[in-house]
């Protein structure tokens, strides 16, 4: 039983063979009406669909105008594409703390680290909760930075009513077989600019004005490169997959969402295994299902746990070292152990438990049930 895993089903298998027998597999129309889709839904004006989570935050950072000497605010608690993606422009990731209740970032520690050379605030929808949009908006309009949301883990998430693509200047999101929808490897970008959209689309394609399939309508052979670029182009077949997907994603939400409740009331009494804060004015669209490990009788720390649920085949993980902890960005940005105390501490405890939409009834009694054996014995 793994942590998290992509579930797929027969009208998912025939959109992409429908795709795989049309004219146009890469470039051509389902791209656009996948775009389309998600823009509608995640609560943004324009959708730019890429290869991968990775290549969204590439080019969100790139359309932030992000340039070598440039500092971005990053959290602590992430995955390392949240960093590399400021390195690869020649920037400069600033490693903050996080809230250590949610370990979403904390803003305290954010606008102590904002100086004259800070160009963004890339905030990390961890687990996929969103953070606090009210304080990160108002500090980054109070000195002119732009607003990225690294939402890889929260698509269907809400932040007071509003949906996660209406929060920040630019909002990323990852299609890979873990998350909410997958098309295979994936994401996006959603955003209200249509300028940031079109420079995004242009960065995915080598730079260049105009695809094959709208020079193809065009009936011209003539294109421009008018920036730089790489080919970060998603398929329509995949794009195919994502818009099969996408009609339930709202259905898979509702269920991690009841998973994460019997995990909510199985270890709320426990004192061994503590959840994660869930703010009341936040729709938590649960990637994860992450728990603090404070031990119990027979199992006295999260390393033994994580041995003994994986004896259990129970796929148990850790989300994730804390990007100080690194010996490359020890080394590359001069950060060490110790400077962010709350990430450092949640690492030692962190456990990531199954939640998918597939899990029965059955799967996660046998995972609650395991966890309360090792546990009380």
């Amino acid at each position: 039983m793994p942590y998290g895993r992509h579930q797929i089903d027969q009208s998912d298998i025939d959109a992409v063979v429908d795709v795989l027998k049309s004219d146009w597999l890469t470039t051509g129309p389902k791209l656009t009406e996948f775009e389309g889709a998600l823009a509608r839904y995640a609560g943004g004006g324009h959708a730019v669909a890429v290869s991968s989570g990775t290549s969204a935050l590439h080019c969100a950072a790139y359309a932030a105008g992000v340039t070598p000497g440039d500092e971005v605010i990053v959290p602590a608690i992430t995955f390392a594409a949240t960093a590399n993606c400021v390195i690869a422009l020649g920037g400069k990731p600033v490693i903050v703390d996080v809230e250590p209740d949610t370990l979403l970032i904390d803003t305290g520690s954010v606008e102590k680290h904002i100086t004259s050379r800070t160009k963004a605030i890339l905030a990390v929808e961890y687990a996929g909760q969103p953070c606090d949009y009210a304080a990160l908006r108002a500090l980054a309009d109070k000195h002119h930075l732009f607003l990225i949301s690294d939402s890889c883990h929260a698509l269907g998430a809400r932040y007071e009513n509003k949906s996660i693509g209406q929060l920040a200047d630019a909002t990323v999101f990852s299609f890979h077989p873990v998350k909410h929808i997958t098309t295979g490897e994936g994401g996006a970008i959603v955003v209200d600019d249509p300028e940031l959209a079109l420079r995004m689309r242009r960065f995915r394609n080598h730079g260049i004005d105009s695809d094959l399939h709208r020079r193809s309508d065009a009936g011209t052979w003539f294109y421009e490169v008018a920036g730089p670029g790489f080919n970060y182009r998603l398929t329509d077949f995949q794009c195919a997959l994502g818009l099969s997907q996408l009609k339930k994603v709202e259905q898979w939400i509702g269920r991690r969402q009841a998973i994460a409740r019997r995990y909510d009331l199985a270890f709320q009494q426990t004192g061994a295994i503590l959840p994660l804060t869930v703010k009341e004015n936040r729709r938590h669209a649960y990637h994860l299902y992450v728990v603090q490990v404070k031990g119990g009788r027979d199992v006295k720390n999260r390393a033994e746990l994580f041995l003994a649920l994986r004896d259990k085949g129970i796929g148990v993980n850790v989300h994730y070292i804390p990007l100080n902890m690194h010996p490359y960005y020890q080394r590359h940005l001069g950060v060490r152990i110790g400077q962010c105390p709350a990430a450092e501490a949640a690492y030692e405890n962190m456990l990531s438990l199954p939640i998918f939409p597939a899990m029965s009834d059955a799967d996660v009694d046998y995972v609650i049930e395991t966890i309360s054996r090792l546990i009380e014995r």
